[in-house]
């Protein structure tokens, strides 16, 4: 290859997929700067792609084998990781002119075909990396990813065979990584894993040290010490245990975000059963008014398959029925999608894509309904948010009910010159199926 004597090597990088995924960019694109080299946005500036793919469902691997490429046709020398690339025959038969192939969570590995296609440079005075890493995400906000892989064996789902079983970060770790993100000017932690709740399970909740003192790998212990640094902390993906109890207090003494992202899936039991999900829907809304209870405010975030193979009419006007009675806050639906490995795509009784699309019709419908009548009561409130953007009508924030890209917005109309990451006080003027609309009562 051409010398990169007196130049900086240049990569380039295309991040696809979940929050999960986000950070396993971050941290290829900080070791790629720790070790000097440059991160550029396009393809005729980088002398090597990354690109770290989604193979979750049908479309994602569409959409990751397009972008590889696009990269080839653009660049010429692409490097591919992610979730997609534990199926490297598959992206070899697509792509055959890949530099290399790694799968999930393998930095060393991605560093080291790195290393082959564009030696690291050196240069021991300069040292590019910034105190909270790269992020792809803005300076306010940043994904903390507290454990790999997962435990549970969900039928329509392919991650343990993607990225393996359950395996906790120290506790220490994910503290101090907080720590740096905070200092670095994060003003919003999102705690993401595969199941957040299941954190330290593998290690039976052993305790690290943080601060010199012995800390528990478990959700909520580090929820608790996550809450003690003066920023707002959101859980996603937690899988209903009774240890989501545990965190209900800190969200009622202001510590946690009175916010739960929880994947229910579906509501018949006969579904659930199928697709080896927890079954007990009347212990499921038993314990939603319990939540709520205790704290008033708390928004309940979740996702649901429709379609799912052997769902009746009568299965899914029972999810129905669930929509209206536990009321949740926010709520995205998918149809089923046969992932390739997935036991789920065995069973019988598929649903034919019509009728698939007209139960998510008809599901959405009903949640715009919920959702618009959650959302105008809280016109006349005051709420605290933060600013995400500014746009010609005037600024974007978040209320504490709102996580970002997946939920609503709160716009203020006519306020200008909020930095991103500002925080305030603003009273609810309108409301939507979705958004909220407000004016400033007073900037942090």
């Amino acid at each position: 290859m051409t010398s990169m004597t007196g130049r900086v090597p240049k990569v380039g990088f295309v991040s696809l997929g979940c929050p999960k995924a986000t950070v396993d960019s971050e941290r290829i694109l900080t070791q790629l700067r720790a070790e000097g080299y440059g991160i550029v946005g396009s393809y005729a500036d980088a002398d090597v792609v990354v690109v770290n793919t989604c193979g979750f469902i049908d479309a994602a691997v569409e959409e990751s084998l397009d972008a590889i490429g696009e990269a080839l046709a653009e660049n010429g020398r692409v490097i591919v990781t992610g979730c997609l690339g534990a199926k490297a025959e598959l992206i070899r038969a697509a792509h055959p002119k890949v530099l290399a192939v790694t799968g999930p969570q393998a930095l060393d590995a991605v560093m080291q075909a790195v290393h082959t296609a564009l030696p690291r440079p050196h240069d021991p005075y300069t040292d590019l990396v910034p105190p909270g890493g790269i992020k792809l995400t803005p300076r306010h906000y940043a994904y903390l990813k507290i454990s790999e892989g997962c435990n549970h064996r969900c039928t329509f789902c392919i991650i343990p065979s993607l990225r393996g079983d359950l395996v906790s970060r120290p506790v220490g770790d994910v503290m101090r990584e907080a720590e740096a993100l905070v200092r670095a000017g994060v003003r919003e932690l999102l705690v993401v894993s595969q199941d957040t709740s299941a954190y330290g399970v593998d290690v039976k909740y052993r305790p690290g040290f943080w601060n010199g003192r012995p800390l528990k790998t478990r959700m909520a212990d580090l929820a608790g010490a996550l809450g003690s640094l003066g920023v707002w902390v959101r859980l996603h993906y937690v899988y209903p245990y009774p240890s989501v109890d545990d965190v209900i207090p800190l969200m009622a003494e202001g510590r946690v975000l009175p916010y739960l992202d929880i994947p229910f899936q579906h509501a018949s039991e006969r579904i659930l059963r199928l697709m080896k999900r927890p079954g007990a829907v009347e212990k499921t809304l038993d314990r939603i008014a319990a939540w709520r209870q205790a704290v008033p405010d708390l928004t309940l975030r979740s996702t649901f398959i429709v379609g799912f193979p052997g769902e009746t009419e009568a299965d899914f006007e029972t999810l129905l029925e669930f929509l209206q009675v536990a009321q949740l806050d926010r709520v995205g639906c998918f149809t089923y999608s046969p992932v390739e490995g997935a036991a789920a795509n065995a069973l019988p009784g598929a649903v034919p894509e019509a009728v698939k699309a007209e139960r998510l019709e008809r599901f959405m419908a009903v949640q715009a309904e919920i959702s618009a009548r959650r959302l105008a009561a809280k016109v006349g409130r005051e709420i605290e948010v933060i600013v995400d953007a500014e746009d010609e009508a005037g600024s974007v924030a978040r209320s504490r009910a709102d996580a970002p890209e997946i939920d609503g917005v709160v716009y203020l109309d006519g306020v200008h010159g909020l930095a991103p990451g500002t925080q305030l006080t603003v009273r609810v003027e309108d409301a939507g199926e979705h958004d909220l609309w407000g004016s400033p009562v007073m900037v942090r």
